[in-house]
């Protein structure tokens, strides 16, 4: 959740008033007049580099005392000073008149927060961490300083150029989005940044008469794995087509952080399910997908973990096939290998587990139709996908074909993520553990000698809860 709303102020040809003399409010200064402000000063003494921009005329000195009617015509305020009861006394003032605050390493006091700035004019970076860390904001800048070429605000200025020229030739907003994706991410680009504007300007055109008369676009479903949860599990090609759909399936399984790396101009559709309630049937997803490939969008259809385990990325596949629509596969970290990692265990060892096992605890029409002679064999690993609801079934009909009552139990609810909980127990505990823990969300249930290992190795691997039950 935004601590703040981002806002980029012009201030251009406007009054900012700055309250103190200090070398931190030279630096404020400094970032004020490259924005255009006309700035106020209000300080009783002044550091030398404060007097060297007054004397240079840059800065307008109006006096030590502050009063309220020195806010009238300005439209930020900057307090840098160590004087707490004046920082009280203007933010107070201030925010009476709505005019936005900003009081030094006082975000209490402040209505608006400085960010620390990447400046690649006209593109500007701007970073903040709520007031909370700004150390954190000047690593965070300091990376994006190194990832951005140093004459980005060229390709900027190219692109402005020709902006109303390219609205005029392609009337549709994705035409437009998928002309300037391939200007900014082809040779064109690299032309522009390299200061060749002349060839720049030559490609942009021959590419601009060649989207005029470019048929309409080809549809196309990428179905795509988004991991268990954690939103740093997610492959790079994923986020690429999240940051490129036009549209965005989704359901239950993808976390809200995987979720926030997609385009926010995408439309998004959820279809989730929920145990014992289906929002949309497979046969209707089908469709849906289908209908907004032939409409020409680029579609992510986003599955939690990966979409060919246990995800019915088949059967999405063969429907869009028929369809004869172009679909594309990618895979991400299935709930088994997010979880196992994130608890510590592993789902093979030389000495306790030369096979794993993955199988669904989902009843199709009502029935679960497993081999449980094949699950109940000794030295494996069986990992239930969606076990919660059946846990009763699954571990009745393990100790019905003769795996010992002892045999470790883990359930991993919500794995990978903030709110992961853990509880671990035999088959012969297991399930009123469950019942106490009230355990609700996706939780994968893990079981073998692997899961007793892990917890013997390290003590520290509580499987009560992560974050408290």
């Amino acid at each position: 959740m935004m601590q703040a709303f981002p806002l980029f102020l012009s201030l251009k040809g406007r009054r900012a008033l700055v309250v103190g003399g200090t070398d931190q409010a030279a630096r404020k200064i400094e970032l004020l007049l490259s924005a255009g402000a006309q700035v106020s000063l209000i300080a009783e003494t002044v550091t030398g580099e404060v007097a060297q921009l007054i004397a240079d005329g840059r800065v307008t000195w109006v006096g030590g005392d502050f009063s309220e009617d020195g806010l009238t015509g300005v439209c930020l305020v900057i307090v840098a000073c160590d004087d707490e009861p004046l920082q009280a006394r203007v933010s107070q003032a201030a925010q009476v008149r709505c005019v936005p605050v900003n009081v030094v390493d006082n975000a209490a006091l402040s209505s608006c927060m400085m960010p620390a700035v990447v400046d690649r004019g006209p593109v500007t970076v701007a970073i903040s961490t709520g007031g909370t860390a700004p150390a954190l904001a000047r690593k965070v800048r300091a990376e994006i300083e190194r990832a951005l070429p140093a004459a980005l605000g060229r390709l900027a200025l190219f692109a402005d150029i020709f902006r109303e020229q390219v609205r005029r030739t392609l009337r549709e907003p994705r035409a437009r989005r998928r002309f300037w994706d391939r200007v900014f991410d082809g040779r064109i680009g690299a032309l522009a940044i390299a200061g060749d504007e002349i060839s720049a300007r030559r490609e942009l055109i021959r590419l601009l008469d060649g989207a005029r008369t470019e048929d309409a676009p080809t549809g196309v479903v990428h179905l795509v794995g988004a991991g268990p949860g954690d939103p740093d599990l997610l492959t790079l090609k994923a986020h690429r087509l999240l940051q490129r759909a036009d549209v965005i399936v989704y359901d239950r399984l993808v976390s809200p952080e995987v979720l926030a790396l997609a385009r926010r101009d995408a439309e998004r559709i959820y279809v989730g399910k929920r145990r014992a309630l289906h929002r949309l049937s497979q046969d209707e997803i089908n469709r849906r997908l289908i209908a907004l490939a032939q409409a020409g969008h680029k579609v992510v259809r986003l599955k939690g973990g990966d979409p060919l385990v246990f995800g019915r990325g088949g059967e999405e596949i063969e429907a869009l096939a028929r369809a004869g629509v172009t679909v594309e596969v990618v895979p991400g970290i299935t709930a088994a290998l997010g979880c196992a990692a994130s608890a510590g265990i592993p789902l093979t060892h030389r000495d306790h587990a030369q096979s794993c096992v993955f199988v669904t605890g989902h009843p199709k029409d009502g029935e679960m139709v497993l081999d449980w002679p094949m699950l109940a064999r000794p030295r494996q690993t069986v990992v239930i996908y969606m076990g919660l609801e059946t846990l009763p079934v699954v571990t009745r009909q393990l100790l019905r074909h003769g795996l010992p009552a002892a045999t470790p139990v883990a359930l991993i609810e919500n794995g990978t993520t903030e709110q992961e909980r853990r509880v671990v127990g035999t088959l012969a505990t297991i399930e009123q553990q469950a019942m106490r823990s009230k355990l609700y969300g996706p939780t994968l249930c893990m079981i073998g000698e692997v899961v007793g290992l892990a917890l013997s190795r390290d003590k520290e691997i509580r499987f009560e809860s992560r974050v408290g039950l």
